[in-house]
């Protein structure tokens, strides 16, 4: 099943999209489901909602925001709208009146009583069968007792269980799409055979997905004003982080740095570039408003490596930043359909290595870079993240994962560049490092992945 570039780019809160983005879904769909009848109990009859949190997000669910994520879902908040200080006065309330409004999108509520710290229970070695990102709600009504279990399977994409542990997938049919594809070599395919742009391709494929070519247009711009606003308001930020680390940002002493040393100063643009990435991911970390491209802890290399482009490459403007996004979507679906963008799953190379794939190919399109060349850079792009474990400090999505934004985007540069300066022929294809990227994920120890319990999550003492 592919996905369009709306389903890889979506608008959430920080810091993670699996671990916040994904729980805070999930409770609304269980709330919807309640009030429209289609769960055997209704809305009005629940009398006690409790949440387990599995695997991975029971390891590092406080600190990615996995409780206060549930709060607010069941409270009625949406991803892509919720104000980030709207949660914290839901979890606020829920633990101060010990009662909760749980509302749907009908505009209907039903209050139940709730406490946070008896109600949602962290159980890391739980581990459900589809997924390590897995949450349970078991709902209450007098006698009877309704489980629903979802995953979070990463980028902010849930999925339900059927009631065997399988996910109950949405079908899609494929003969709908024109040029469809799902594999780095059937994109090429498409492209050779129609003569057509990785972006053009994308393009047709979201037309076909039913939104007219200006209303592509539209939402992909209205996603890069997000990115660019996460990138401004990075950037003006000072203080620390949440969380015990005392993380400083840094980005707008850096602005400062780089605006007093002037655009001809060595290595200035990606100095320019780290900073961005920077801003975008200490936003992440603070809860803020971020694009999930493709997942919040990578949030900040695609916004980094466009903002290059429209700020460096000449000529750039509203087509450029389109095309950019299109030909990147192109290659996170790929990514979606194939393997994985799971932390949890297969570690960070699934995350930083997955963005800066998709931001290779997206600089390597506008550089006008042949179907080859931008499926070249993209294979390039993974390949020099394979092995990366997802090893948050404290289960918090600041060290080393905001560094990681900042490296990502700038290895992303470099493999455009090289793919422009080759034919685009490979001797791995992209198909190929994706593979071995899943091989390499099924070989990593569990503690590698997402549950703060290996590398510098245990290595560096945390106060």
């Amino acid at each position: 099943m592919s996905a369009g570039a709306f389903d890889i780019f979506k608008v959430g809160i920080g810091p993670s999209s699996s671990h916040t983005v994904g729980p805070m879904r999930a409770a609304a769909a269980l709330v919807d489901e309640l009030d429209t009848g289609n769960a055997p109990i209704g809305l009005s009859a629940v009398t006690a909602v409790t949440i387990d949190l599995l695997g991975s997000l029971g390891a590092t669910g406080r600190g990615h925001g996995s409780d206060r994520a549930v709060i607010a879902g069941l409270g009625g908040a949406r991803a892509d709208t919720v104000r980030p200080e709207a949660v914290a006065s839901a979890v606020d309330d829920a633990r101060t009146t010990h009662r909760l409004v749980l509302r749907a999108a009908s505009g209907r509520e039903h209050v139940v009583g709730f406490d946070p710290d008896r109600d949602i229970r962290f159980v890391p070695a739980e581990r459900a069968p589809y997924h390590p990102n897995a949450l349970r709600f078991t709902v209450t009504a007098d006698a009877r007792t309704l489980t629903r279990t979802f995953y979070s399977v990463g980028g902010g994409t849930i999925v339900a269980e059927d009631g065997t542990g399988a996910p109950v997938r949405t079908a899609t049919d494929e003969a709908t799409l024109p040029y469809a594809f799902t594999t780095g070599a059937e994109l090429l395919d498409r492209c050779h055979t129609a003569g057509l742009s990785v972006a053009a391709v994308a393009m047709r494929g979201e037309i076909a997905r039913g939104r007219t070519e200006d209303e592509v247009v539209a939402g992909l711009l209205g996603l890069w004003d997000v990115m660019r606003e996460c990138i401004d308001a990075g950037c003006r930020r000072e203080g620390l982080l949440p969380g015990p680390l005392r993380v400083r940002r840094r980005a707008p002493a850096m602005l400062r740095t780089l605006k007093h040393a002037g655009a001809s100063a060595p290595w200035s643009s990606l100095d320019w570039v780290s900073l961005w990435a920077l801003a975008v991911g200490e936003q992440n970390a603070a809860g803020g408003r971020v694009v999930t491209a493709p997942t919040n802890g990578a949030a900040g290399v695609i916004p980094a490596v466009l903002r290059y482009v429209m700020d460096r490459l000449p000529g750039s403007d509203d087509a450029t930043a389109v095309d950019f996004l299109l030909a990147s979507s192109a290659i996170g679906s790929v990514y979606t359909s194939t393997a994985s963008i799971s932390g949890a799953e297969v570690g960070c190379q699934g995350e930083i290595g997955v963005a800066s794939s998709m931001a290779a190919a997206g600089l390597a399109q506008v550089l006008g870079g042949s179907p080859d060349q931008v499926v070249n850079a993209a294979e390039i792009g993974m390949e020099h993240h394979l092995g990366l474990t997802c090893d948050p400090v404290g289960g918090l999505v600041q060290i080393p994962c905001i560094e990681r934004n900042a490296v990502g985007a700038t290895t992303a540069i470099t493999a455009a560049h090289l793919a422009i300066a080759g034919d685009g022929r490979q001797i791995v294809s992209l198909d190929e490092v994706i593979a071995t990227m899943m091989a390499t994920g099924a070989d990593m120890a569990t503690r590698y992945k997402e549950t703060a319990q290996g590398g510098l999550a245990v290595n560096l003492v945390s106060c």
